[in-house]
């Protein structure tokens, strides 16, 4: 979109949209305020890429008080991120979320940075996890010939990554060790279509990221095993849950 507004104007227009925002939502609902101000119980909590073209609550649909959000460069999940693990934590041990969304997306600059030689200074250190990926998928991508191809699947590969980095984190472990939720996901998002695309459902112990494990490290030798580990995580998902649903009507 070209910016056609001075510098000044562009802050202007930014306070007016804020406060015409507010006026049409106390026109159609005038407790609205009122009420976000008793305070938030979001069932989501969304782990995402920063870039400004993923709107967060608009392409989920949601509204505010529904989404507790986390974005950085590509979507990455670090165990030594203060920033992340903190909202982690409040996450899930204070608001009590059910599902945790980490959410790649198409097109990410991030995951294009990694794929390359090219240093770009202090955004190297944090793109480290991601030329892992890109190392530790190196026979499947070659394989890959068409270049978005490649690119599209390791925006795939980084988003099952970072799920399995979020699986290790103490606050995950410690939740399911509880018998609790959340339940974890893995979605990227089509800059080009406007969808979400799931490419990880239902992650809720660590016996389902231990069958990740395989997934995130198949390469073109390992379909035969992907594919067993995708039926087993299939039948491990339905017997967890008629156990639930049997328990819950005895």
């Amino acid at each position: 979109m070209t910016n056609v507004y001075p510098p000044m104007q562009e802050y202007q227009r930014l306070i007016e949209n804020n406060r015409r925002w507010a006026a049409e939502a106390t026109a159609a609902d005038p407790t609205y305020f009122s009420a976000m101000a008793n305070g938030q119980q979001p069932m989501f909590l969304y782990i995402g890429c920063a870039d400004s073209r993923v709107p967060a609550e608009v392409m989920t649909g949601l509204g505010p008080g529904e989404l507790f959000v986390h974005r950085n460069i590509a979507n990455v999940v670090l165990p030594s991120d203060l920033s992340a693990m903190s909202v982690l934590q409040y996450a899930v041990d204070v608001l009590d979320i059910k599902h945790v969304l980490v959410t790649g997306h198409y097109g990410c600059g991030g995951v294009k940075a990694a794929m390359g030689t090219q240093s770009y200074g202090l955004v190297d250190h944090w793109l480290g996890p991601i030329r892992n990926v890109v190392r530790w998928n190196r026979t499947e991508l070659d394989a890959i010939e068409d270049d978005q191809a490649r690119f599209d699947r390791l925006v795939e590969l980084n988003v099952l990554e970072q799920i399995y980095h979020l699986s290790e984190t103490p606050v995950i472990q410690q939740a399911w060790a509880r018998g609790r939720r959340p339940l974890v996901h893995g979605l990227v998002y089509d800059v080009r279509e406007g969808l979400l695309r799931e490419v990880a459902r239902d992650i809720g112990s660590q016996e389902d990221a231990d069958r990740l494990d395989i997934r995130r490290l198949a390469g073109p030798s390992s379909r035969t095993a992907l594919a067993a580990a995708d039926e087993e995580l299939a039948e491990h998902i339905a017997a967890r849950v008629a156990e639930r649903l049997a328990g819950a009507m005895r």
